[in-house]
């Protein structure tokens, strides 16, 4: 029973933390060929998302440009390489190069991938997915822990896409997602454009997925655009965010207090205005359930 009450009271502290957390608005996943513009229209943002893998070691022109960004806008770094999926553990290089980052940006929060990218020490070039498995469970419950007990600042989990059902599932996807919030007191970062994805090559209801988690637990959304490639969707971050995605976006933003919705686009960068369009549109669907101004 005193078990089951401390865990109560540190969820509880857990969510109040979250809850705290700064309301910054829509933004977008800042990208070099747009640091002229985004400096120029800086007072649009509230923040800036930044590949925290870009500036893990940065040396001259890239440490300067990190400088510079954090002087004018509050970041959020969202990282790749963490692999907090991974049974062999946390990378304590990484780990510390990435503390570092962290603290030098003062960063409000930062993120993660529920994911592994490395396997047996063999770094394997992209985001693959877990089993949602008990064992799986535990094996990320372990590695946050690990991380948190070297980052203080609050950790944020994502979704991330996957075009096939990884076999051996003891849980969908969405209750694994609870679970691990549960057992570690983060919040997540809700990337609609995956869970898009996942729902069209999947099969499911995104709409009962979303109704499925904590009220307190969605921090920041991601929204982003994809294409058919054959008989899969793929999330490419390469297209427009589609009307699908924005449903989603505004159901999360009705039922979450979400503190920041962020664009992403990797490939096939659209001239500035268009991307400061769909900023525009975000910070509007949070604005119209008082998420901010």
């Amino acid at each position: 029973m005193a078990t089951v009450v401390v865990a109560a009271v540190v969820a509880e502290a857990e969510n109040a933390r979250l809850a705290a957390l700064p309301a910054l608005g829509a933004s977008y996943s800042f990208r070099r060929p747009y640091r002229s513009q985004t400096f120029r229209e800086q007072a649009r943002f509230g923040a800036l998302e930044i590949v925290a893998d870009h500036y893990l070691y940065a040396r001259g022109e890239r440490a300067r440009e990190l400088a510079l960004l954090a002087e004018h806008f509050r970041l959020i770094p969202h990282a790749l390489e963490l692999s907090l999926g991974s049974a062999d553990g946390i990378d304590a290089d990484y780990l510390r190069a990435l503390a570092g980052l962290i603290a030098s940006v003062r960063a409000p929060w930062w993120s993660e991938h529920i994911a592994f990218t490395r396997a047996g020490g063999i770094r394997i070039g992209h985001l693959a997915p877990l089993p949602f498995t008990h064992e799986a469970l535990d094996v990320v419950a372990r590695n946050v822990t690990r991380v948190r007990e070297t980052i203080g600042t609050p950790l944020l989990l994502e979704n991330i896409a996957c075009a096939l059902a990884f076999p051996g599932a003891q849980m969908r996807e969405e209750d694994f997602l609870c679970a691990l919030v549960e057992r570690t007191g983060c919040g997540l970062l809700l990337d609609v454009a995956n869970l898009h994805a996942n729902a069209l090559n999947l099969g499911y209801d995104p709409l009962e997925f979303i109704a499925s988690l904590p009220p307190e637990s969605v921090v920041q959304v991601h929204v982003a655009g994809g294409e058919w490639i054959g008989k899969e969707y793929v999330d490419g971050h390469a297209r427009s965010v589609p009307e699908a995605v924005w449903e989603l976006a505004e159901r999360v933003c009705k039922r979450f207090a979400v503190k920041a919705i962020v664009v992403e686009r990797d490939e096939n960068l659209p001239h500035f205005e268009e991307l400061l369009a769909e900023v525009e549109r975000a910070h509007a669907i949070g604005a119209r359930y008082g998420r901010w101004p």
